[in-house]
């Protein structure tokens, strides 16, 4: 009984463990079969993706613990990108006054992170209030948001985005700057620093908050959740509202470090961010999941992407690759919570 139960525990840990052994056995994978990797540019730019696919995932994990999803992050990342691109380079127009207006990159900042959280309640009020399912309001917001950028521009291109000095509208370009370069180092992207900032609070605020403690309870148990006293429609909508601020961040990111905006930027990132919290450990169930998880799963894509490029493998190989490896997540997160099942019944049985 006793070695069944030591080879529980040594299964549980190797599980629990299983996400950062797989990015070190990548890691050094990917070093031996290509030359490029291990240059300190090429890992910055992976820190850069990492950064993309972290932030987008932190606002993700919050709404999977609570038993949802959110598929619209990445309309959403295009969406932003295409107004802030039109709003540095073409300005506001209001016909009926006959002016122009051209904001600052502060306002225009804000005004892109706000559009991101009315998203996000939109998403997490017909969840919570309506009673829909995740799945198909995020769907349904996904074809919205992609079908407005596709509108704003007709489709076209917002390109060479820097502003004007004398309209008063540079500085974007800050979102894609460098810092603490010394010497030969070019410096690390401002995007790894907001996500390794990002992460910290959200960690925080997930083991040390009412707010973390009251969306984890609402993932594990909702109907008791409810019973306790927990505010299950408000702490929904704001883990969506979240999310829908997260992905306008990363809009301006990404549109900062192409200097274009362009209606399709973000297709498929929802992928990447939902594909670094199952790795990451966070239960597609809900009630489970963990930010320092979500972040060493960021970087187990961010490699397997730019690993395999790097290696020249095609796009369409590539996605079959992240596809396969979010099922295998998934199988691995059943087993472990099957397992822990079995172990705690073991428990139980021993005590008695």
């Amino acid at each position: 009984m006793n070695k069944k139960k030591d080879n529980s525990n040594l299964m549980m840990t190797l599980l629990k463990g299983r996400t950062l052994f797989v990015l070190i056995i990548l890691f050094i994978f990917f070093s031996i079969k290509a030359d490029s990797f291990c240059t300190v540019n090429s890992l910055l730019l992976v820190c850069k993706h990492v950064a993309q696919y972290g932030i987008l995932g932190i606002g993700m994990t919050y709404v999977i613990i609570t038993g949802g999803i959110d598929l619209s992050v990445g309309s959403v990342v295009g969406l932003v990108g295409m107004i802030a691109g039109g709003l540095i380079q073409e300005g506001l127009t209001l016909k009926f006054a006959g002016v122009t207006l051209y904001f600052s990159v502060p306002a225009i900042t804000v005004i892109c992170i706000i559009i991101g959280i009315i998203i996000g309640i939109v998403n997490g009020a017909l969840i919570a209030k309506c009673k829909l399912a995740p799945f198909i309001v995020t769907l349904g917001t996904m074809y919205i948001g992609r079908g407005l950028a596709n509108i704003r521009s007709g489709g076209n291109t917002f390109s060479s985005i820097k502003g004007q000095e004398a309209l008063g509208n540079v500085g974007i370009m800050q979102f894609d700057s460098r810092v603490f370069a010394v010497g030969g180092f070019p410096g690390i992207p401002i995007a790894a620093i907001l996500f390794l900032i990002l992460a910290v609070i959200a960690a925080f605020v997930l083991k040390k908050t009412p707010f973390g403690w009251h969306i984890l309870a609402i993932g594990g148990n909702e109907k008791a959740a409810r019973l306790s006293g927990i505010k299950v429609e408000k702490n929904i909508i704001l883990v969506y509202a979240i999310s829908g601020a997260c992905s306008a961040l990363i809009g301006l990111v990404t549109m900062a470090q192409i200097a274009a905006s362009h209606p399709n930027t973000g297709d498929t990132w929802e992928m990447n961010a939902i594909a670094a919290v199952v790795l990451g450990g966070t239960s597609m169930a809900g009630g489970v999941g963990t930010i320092g998880g979500t972040v060493i799963g960021a970087f187990v894509i961010g490699i397997i992407n730019d690993g395999m490029t790097m290696c020249g493998v095609s796009e369409f190989w590539q996605k079959v690759i992240k596809g396969l490896v979010i099922i295998l997540a998934v199988l691995i997160d059943q087993f472990q919570r099957n397992l822990q099942a079995k172990m705690a019944l073991q428990a139980r049985n021993e005590n008695k």
